[in-house]
């Protein structure tokens, strides 16, 4: 299976379990690794036989803007089932990190896999 990166994506959200991380948008980092649905792109190297990056970014900061959820883990999986959905993807690693969230840890996260990876 081909598999298209984006990592280190930030993008602002609300989420969090206190009320004081409700209130307004933190900074969140996003890393993700996609199944190409098909290689074809390796030979005729054209766009439309791939996964556009720009519009991964594009749709995951619309998410990320729309949907507000208490856990990390609510919010990968809405990314992964997004994603796969949009993209017809057969495959998905998404990391999601609060940066600097916890006095004296410089980043906590999630990880999530979703799908067959080939």
């Amino acid at each position: 299976m081909d598999i298209i990166f984006l990592h280190g994506v930030r993008a602002k959200t609300l989420i969090g379990v206190y009320e004081w991380e409700r209130i307004a948008p933190q900074v969140v980092e996003v890393d993700l690794e996609i199944g190409i649905p098909s290689p074809r792109a390796c030979y005729s190297d054209q766009l439309n036989d791939t996964i556009d990056y720009a519009k991964v970014v594009d749709r995951l900061r619309h998410v990320l803007a729309e949907q507000h959820f208490l856990l990390l883990e609510a919010l990968a999986e809405y990314i992964a089932q997004d994603l796969m959905r949009e993209f017809a993807a057969p495959w998905i690693k998404v990391g999601v990190t609060k940066l600097g969230i916890l006095h004296e840890v410089g980043r906590v996260g999630v990880q999530v896999e979703r799908g067959h990876r080939g």
